[in-house]
């Protein structure tokens, strides 16, 4: 068997792949209980453990009444915590994950090992009643998902397994929801506070937040607005020109809601925009061969990587009580904005050596990757549903979206220095392409959700969803070097029917077990135009069955779930790299099989202990699709074989484990002042950055393998981290401490390497660290 590195198709295969990589039209891309805390600051002499509500199924119930695997993140546990994104309480929440490249906003989420694999959402995001986020495959919705900055924000609601039937397109691997704070027509309230941080060996950052809400008309109109602005401190450092904490940035939260209630009825108009802005990402450089960094928090930047992303939202809430159901219409309209700049120097800087023969003056060069995704989206939704409370209870539903999208990708290639490539070459590959790829995505669909009491302690429920989608996009190459020059346009349609049953039975007044077996998917469309892909992807689906136990014990001092799961995912969606195009095909089943645990105890008065775990084993059950890349003239006959994935893989950034824990305590002090201290550990398994790929050079006819390299993805070290936090407050006053990673823990969620496209050297791992250590002090008054 001949050596890779003795033959000419390898380098042409790392050309091929470059090619198809560099532009990838958009086709890669405090323990929290299951009930939580009240939402104000604890009662220190409560002795019992607090009822939560929550909207799951849409309507209001009793998290303990609800046979879904939950958690629900209550307004004073984010403040707690000092969460202004999602990963700041993602560990603390079990089968959740979340990848950070570096910003709020620049994460990957994903839930019970349902990994996500392709551009294509696999958790859904609502904001009270409406979604917000693609369901396009072009909108890149799995690296850029909604991270809100948690102002105003009453509760985060996480919905573990699929919820297609009552939430539709690309919740299959579970839900996230934000419930905001409405306006009260009867409390007049204002609010002011900020705060300052400081990062180990960083920038200090300063933020600050006003809220208020007004009635204007005595209990029948209100007003809520509130504005919030927190600095993203700085503390990563540049290698290449020696700049300091080169990540700093910020994010802003505004939003307004009004708010009318008549008898039996009520509307509601809320906006809102939610902001983030970073002059470069927080990643930092890793020597290849020791994993340590290459010289502390720093990384190698030839050219800045800016991120922005702005999202305004308009929802209008309609509530009508029709004495035998209620009648509910959301409409929400959101445009959002994506921009973000990618330094691929040290990977694609390399191409000009391609051309050394022709010209040996040539040097290596930058580069970057510029890719702006623009928005909006029309979602209209129509329930009639039932009284909550009797012995059926039934949902009839009609949902209606439709989404507008733009994906801008531009690669550049100058000199190193940012100047433009010596002529005639500034022309001939300064732009190494250029390309505009619009799509829209219409989707209807009707629902339905009902259940019904046997007995007192038997009930069953259930759901079904039929959906139809039909979605347009064109391929509009304009430059480069790197695609032909061309326009084509692509269209698909496709119906989707998913279901779930439930049933449940009480086993005494505070202990519940429940069954459920549900279905999800995550939707298909048009494919990238490329001859050896097809013209559509299928939705990717999966099936879901699990076994729950809810109780409660000690007069409600103790709270215990229990939760075992196995997830069947069939027709995964995957890159697939023909004649240098990404695009996408169906292939490849996945097996999840889990536990998740919750333990919240209140041993004495004011003092609560949380614990929570989840364990997760998530593998492909077979090799994904072969890729064949055709190596003609370099070696005649030649093919390059390319799998991204084989059997036994585990799914890219899944922990086999996850432990989290917290104490809580709160005590009175004199004239209505009161204390709270508090701490958190979360711990996460170690995980991998992707799947294994393989690589075969073989000559076509006869077959003849001539060399076999298989990469494997990187693996990510565990780590356990520590939060502490206290507070002091009268009721109107509250000054509170915290420290994020007490210990400083240097630990990463994300880990990839940088390889030369041309040599195929890596020159190091780019690593997004979790934050490092990072003390802060704020003070919010209330009035």
């Amino acid at each position: 068997m001949a050596s890779s590195k003795s033959i000419g198709p390898t380098r042409y295969s790392r050309l091929a792949r470059a090619i198809g990589a560099a532009l990838a039209l958009a086709t890669s891309g405090a323990a929290l209980a299951q009930d939580a805390a009240a939402d104000a600051a604890p009662d220190a002499q409560a002795t019992e453990l607090d009822r939560v509500i929550v909207t799951a199924n849409k309507r209001e119930e009793d998290i303990r009444e609800v046979a879904v695997s939950m958690t629900r993140i209550g307004e004073q546990q984010l403040e707690n915590l000092n969460a202004t994104q999602m990963s700041d309480y993602a560990s603390y929440v079990p089968g959740l994950q979340v990848q950070s490249s570096g910003t709020p906003g620049q994460v990957q989420v994903s839930m019970r090992g349902i990994a996500a694999l392709s551009p294509g959402s696999t958790v859904g995001t609502y904001v009270d009643e409406t979604p917000v986020g693609s369901n396009s495959l072009y909108q890149q919705a799995t690296l850029y998902q909604l991270d809100l900055l948690p102002y105003d924000v009453e509760s985060i609601e996480v919905l573990r397994g699929p919820q297609g039937t009552l939430y539709g397109a690309g919740a299959m691997g579970g839900l996230i929801k934000y419930t905001m704070r409405q306006p009260d027509v009867a409390v007049r309230e204002f609010r002011v506070g900020g705060g300052v941080s400081f990062p180990e060996d960083g920038e200090s950052g300063f933020n600050y937040r006003i809220g208020m809400n007004l009635p204007i008309v005595e209990d029948a109109l209100a007003i809520r607005a509130s504005f919030a602005r927190n600095a993203l401190p700085g503390y990563i450092d540049n290698l290449v020109d020696g700049r300091k904490d080169i990540n700093q940035g910020h994010q802003t939260s505004a939003r307004a809601s009004l708010r009318w209630e008549g008898e039996g009825s009520s509307v509601q108009f809320a906006a809102m925009r939610q902001e983030v802005e970073s002059d470069d990402n927080a990643v930092m450089a890793l020597d290849p061969l020791t994993r340590r960094p290459v010289s502390g928090l720093s990384n190698y930047i030839h050219v800045d990587e800016p991120f922005r992303k702005e999202i305004d939202h308009y929802s209008l809430t309609f509530d009508r009580d029709l004495g035998f159901a209620d009648f509910i219409s959301a409409t929400s309209y959101a445009d959002t904005h994506t921009a973000v700049r990618s330094d691929v120097t040290l990977s694609y800087g390399e191409y000009p050596l391609a051309f050394l023969a022709a010209d040996p003056t040539l040097e290596a060069g930058s580069s970057y990757l510029d890719n702006v995704l623009d928005m909006t989206q029309f979602t209209q939704e129509f329930r009639l549903q039932s009284k909550s409370g009797q012995r059926f209870e039934w949902l009839l539903g009609a949902f209606h979206s439709r989404e507008k999208g733009d994906n801008y990708q531009y690669v550049a290639l100058n000199q190193l220095d940012g100047s433009p490539l010596p002529a005639p070459w500034d022309g001939i590959i300064g732009v190494l392409g250029e390309l505009y790829i619009p799509s829209t995505f219409e989707e209807t669909a009707v629902f339905a959700n009902g259940s019904f009491a046997f007995t007192d302690r038997f009930k069953i429920g259930a759901g079904v969803r039929f959906s139809r989608n039909d979605q347009e996009f064109t391929q509009n190459v304009v430059a480069g070097v790197l695609l032909p020059i061309a326009t084509q346009d692509n269209t698909s349609s496709e119906d989707v029917f998913t279901w779930s049953i439930t049933p449940q039975f009480q086993l005494g007044p505070d202990s519940m077990v429940y069954a459920k077996a549900s279905t999800g998917y995550q939707p298909g469309g048009p494919n990238v135009v490329s001859v050896g892909l097809p013209s559509a992807v299928d939705s990717s689906t999966l099936t879901s069955y699990e076994l729950g136990w809810k109780s409660a014990f000690a007069s409600r001092r103790v709270l215990l779930d229990l939760v075992a799961y196995q997830v069947d995912w069939e027709d995964i969606q995957v890159a697939s790299l023909v004649n240098g195009v990404s695009g996408l095909v169906n292939g490849g089943e996945a097996t999840s099989r889990g536990l998740e645990a919750s333990l919240q105890w209140r041993p004495t008065p004011g003092l609560t202990l949380g614990l929570n775990g989840a364990y997760n084993d998530a593998v492909i059950d077979e090799d994904f699709p072969v890729i064949v890349v055709p190596l003609d003239p370099d070696l005649p006959g030649g093919v390059l074989e390319i799998n991204t994935g084989l059997k036994g893989d585990r799914m890219p950034y899944v922990p086999d484990l996850t432990v989290s824990a917290t104490v809580d305590y709160y005590f009175s002090l004199r004239n209505g002042w009161s204390v709270g201290v508090g701490g958190g550990y979360r711990w996460v398994d170690d995980r991998t950055n992707a799947t294994t790929e393989r690589e075969v050079i073989a000559i076509a006819e006869p077959r003849t393998v001539l060399d076999t390299t298989i990469t494997e993805p990187l693996v990510i070290d565990g780590y356990g981290a520590l939060d502490v936090y206290a507070s002091l407050s009268n009721g109107a006053w509250t000054l509170r401490g915290y420290v994020k990673n007490a210990a400083d823990k240097r630990a990463y969620s994300t880990m990839t390497d940088v390889t030369g496209a041309l040599t195929g050297v890596t020159h190091h791992y780019a690593a997004s660290p979790i934050q490092p250590r990072t003390v802060g002090l704020e003070l919010d008054f209330r009035f």
